[in-house]
């Protein structure tokens, strides 16, 4: 009896002394538990366009660019007046040349008028399509001002040499002469529309300058070498000969 109370008293003494059992973890919240992400979450997002402005080209190019630049040509182009000048003068020369086809006449203003309706018709396909744009090597204001000038010097020598060339004019010749004087004046007031782009702008140094081309590079020598010097080529040595001895003086 003695030794199972000294076993029960050892065991209660060994169960005092072990440790109490560690605490389960608490469960974590719902919220902290990653959740499975979509499909869509993981598929590459597509390329947005970015932002440009809309009064300049920005960065757009390809369809972009030229969209904006057929915009901004043809609103240029028909909002300061050059487009209507232009027609009106394309309808003149046309109906000036319609009437002289059943009279005789000078073959120099047939010449005139067919150049001067292509070269209006240049330039406006020029400005319609915003070819100018693509072609900024041209001062295309300068160029356009040179043509409307030189339209009207042209213009009004044929309306001199249709006066001076006919002693009679029958009606329909008159009315084309008319026509003709009326185009040079619709090139004349389109010269004056021209003059608004040159308002508060200067001409940039060294425009008609061409980019310099890429520099030559040399072969720089290695840090701590010396450039090669200039040594005189020794001439070559015929077969058979021996060489000279330079310290050796002459025969004694």
């Amino acid at each position: 009896m003695a030794d199972k109370g000294k076993k029960g008293k050892a065991a209660a003494a060994t169960a005092a002394a072990a440790p109490p059992p560690a605490a389960a973890p608490p469960p974590p919240p719902p919220s902290s538990v990653p959740k499975p992400q979509d499909k869509k979450d993981q598929e590459p997002k597509k390329k947005e366009k970015s932002v440009q402005p809309k009064d300049e080209v920005g960065t757009r190019k390809g369809c972009r660019r030229y969209k904006w630049e057929l915009k901004d040509s043809n609103k240029e182009f028909w909002v300061m007046g050059h487009a209507e000048v232009k027609i009106l003068s394309l309808g003149c020369l046309i109906a000036a040349l319609v009437m002289f086809t059943g009279t005789t006449v000078h073959p120099l203003l047939t010449l005139i008028i067919t150049m001067e309706l292509s070269v209006f018709c240049f330039f406006f396909i020029i400005y319609t399509f915003a070819i100018n744009r693509y072609m900024p090597f041209i001062l295309w204001p300068i160029s356009d001002l040179l043509n409307d000038l030189f339209a009207f010097i042209f213009l009004v020598g044929a309306v001199v040499i249709a006066v001076r060339s006919r002693q009679t004019m029958p009606m329909h010749y008159f009315i084309a002469v008319i026509l003709i004087g009326v185009a040079g004046l619709f090139a004349l007031i389109d010269m004056c529309l021209q003059r608004k782009h040159f308002k508060g702008k200067r001409v940039r140094r060294n425009a008609l300058i061409p980019p310099a081309g890429k520099e030559q590079k040399f072969d720089k020598p290695k840090e701590g070498e010396k450039p090669p010097e200039n040594v005189p080529e020794k001439a070559p040595e015929k077969a058979g000969e021996k060489p000279k001895d330079k310290g050796k003086g002459g025969k004694k």
